[in-house]
């Protein structure tokens, strides 16, 4: 297989991502970006200048990345004594840790299920989970994630895989899946159980 590493950057933060370049976290970054509404880059890595080209080294072929505000050799005091915290930016760094929760929330809670009536969609409308007057704030798209999830949760497809094929945010997809937990409606595949 071809070793290459790449980065996605935005105008507030980029990811040199692991070797592969196709990892669970380079696709969570990826998916998050696309749906942040901020412009993003996606640069192929370079084995010059940051410390991951260690870790997606060929004996480790670790997923490591870098996620940061500025790129490497971008300013002059860049890992040197100059480098300080007035380059920080309070509002930046709140911006890029709640960026980095989501990304870890998209890592907790990609799981793959089954569907307990695979041959049919299944009555939505008496278990509550469909559309009633004045129901759900976003109730179109809570209903298109609930769809998705149900025709999807084979057992093979993570709810990263239905998320990404559905164009929906991660977090619809995943509230729908606990809805449908919730109701019976799916099982957490046995290959996917989760301490």
């Amino acid at each position: 297989m071809k070793r290459f590493c790449r980065a996605l950057s935005t105008v507030w933060s980029s990811l040199v991502s692991e070797s592969r370049g196709d990892a669970e976290i380079d696709r969570a970054v990826l998916h998050l970006l696309q749906h942040s509404g901020k412009p993003y880059n996606i640069r192929d890595f370079s084995p010059y200048g940051y410390d991951e080209r260690q870790y997606c080294s060929p004996a480790f072929n670790l997923p490591v990345g870098c996620l940061n505000r500025t790129q490497h050799g971008k300013f002059p005091e860049y890992h040197t004594s100059a480098d300080n915290l007035e380059f920080i930016a309070s509002a930046s760094l709140e911006d890029t840790f709640t960026y980095c929760l989501q990304v870890f929330e998209v890592l907790e809670h990609n799981r793959k299920y089954r569907n307990l009536n695979p041959k049919c969609e299944p009555q939505l409308g008496k278990r509550g989970l469909y559309r009633e007057l004045g129901g759900y704030p976003d109730s179109e798209i809570r209903e298109l994630a609930l769809l998705w999830v149900l025709n999807l949760s084979d057992g093979e497809n993570s709810l990263l895989d239905i998320a990404e094929r559905s164009g929906l945010m991660f977090a619809a997809v995943s509230q729908a899946a606990s809805d449908l937990l919730q109701h019976g409606l799916l099982s957490p595949d046995a290959s996917e159980e989760r301490q």
